[in-house]
């Protein structure tokens, strides 16, 4: 009989170590490739999601990497190097433009606003849009959301930054900090930490917030092709569970607590420069509170494209946007 009994319990517990679901330990975790755009204090809630656990206890081992820049992410997305990119959502468009029998989806939105500040070499008391005419202005990459972004804003204000900026658009992305603080421009177009460190440095003053001025709009996003939605719609949904589950922290938390959750992925950043940078994000609105992606902001995004000359045609929101992720992971009661 003992030994009969112990048959059964080494069959068991050899049933435990090779099945998929395993046993008592939640089964082995779905691997997913994600890269995103930059490396950004812009994306707290997915550094949350990442040093909170959310992904894992969803059962994903998600690693991230950086792609360096929206075209290489959507290079590395289309070729299958990564599963999942996080990229502003202009570049589905583009890639929809262009035609394809793989189109690319968004699923699930991090940030809602443009995530730039105006930089003013000079501290401006009284700062008024008209003191921008005939300024040196050191600008975004053409074609990329914060250039559109600040370029929208600045018409709304009855500037033409092409007739009426000298605009500098040739630094890269990963230099134009560098430039400024060299002495190029009377005004730069910043992401946070830059404008919180070029302040503290006393190099330049924050004077406006483009995010603010050019409204709500799915600024950044989670974006995949719809085979691998199709193929992979229960890790799709985990991961969007994981994001809002992580954007409901940051919105319940302070800046100073995030700012610690989230230090490891910007250790040369001092933590009170990390604190400043998201505290602006959060009073602004810049973090996306559910990862759903609506008509009126999609709607906002064409038209921001559309004012930068950018846009072929007027892309409606079904064609680019699956809410199924989204609306599921914040449906009330869950």
């Amino acid at each position: 009989m003992r030994r009969s009994r112990a048959s059964v319990w080494l069959a068991i517990l050899l049933l435990c170590s090779i099945a998929l679901s395993g046993c008592g330990t939640g089964g082995q975790a779905a691997k997913i490739q994600l890269g995103e755009v930059t490396r950004s204090v812009f994306y707290a809630p997915q550094y949350v999601a990442l040093e909170k656990g959310f992904f894992k206890d969803n059962g994903l081992d998600v690693e991230l990497r950086t792609t360096s820049g929206g075209d290489k992410t959507m290079t590395a997305l289309l070729s299958g190097g990564i599963d999942i990119a996080l990229v502003g959502a202009e570049t589905s468009i583009y890639v929809y433009q262009q035609g394809s029998d793989d189109p690319v989806l968004n699923f699930a939105g991090l940030t809602q606003t443009d995530g730039t500040f105006l930089v003013s070499r000079n501290d401006v008391q009284n700062f008024n849009w008209d003191s921008l005419k005939q300024s040196v202005f050191l600008g975004q990459r053409k074609g990329g959301m914060p250039q559109m972004a600040g370029e929208f804003t600045l018409k709304k204000h009855g500037i033409d930054p092409h007739q009426d900026l000298n605009l500098i658009q040739n630094v890269d992305f990963a230099n134009i900090t560098a430039a400024f603080i060299s002495g190029t421009g009377d005004y730069v177009q910043l992401f946070e930490p830059q404008a919180s460190i070029i302040e503290k440095e006393g190099k330049g003053h924050v004077v406006a917030s483009f995010g603010t001025e050019s409204g709500k709009l799915p600024y950044t996003v989670y974006m995949s092709k719809k085979s691998y939605m199709d193929e992979h719609s229960e890790q799709v949904q985990k991961f969007t569970d994981s994001i809002f589950k992580a954007q409901k922290w940051v919105n319940e938390h302070s800046p100073e607590e995030i700012a610690k959750v989230v230090s490891p992925y910007f250790k040369d950043t001092d933590q009170a420069i990390l604190t400043s940078a998201i505290k602006r994000y959060k009073e602004q609105g810049t973090y996306a509170q559910t990862p759903q992606i609506d008509e009126k902001s999609w709607n906002n995004l064409l038209d921001v494209m559309d004012a930068a000359g950018e846009l072929k045609e007027r892309v409606p929101v079904s064609k680019l946007v699956d809410p199924s992720f989204a609306n599921q992971a914040s449906a009330p009661g869950k």
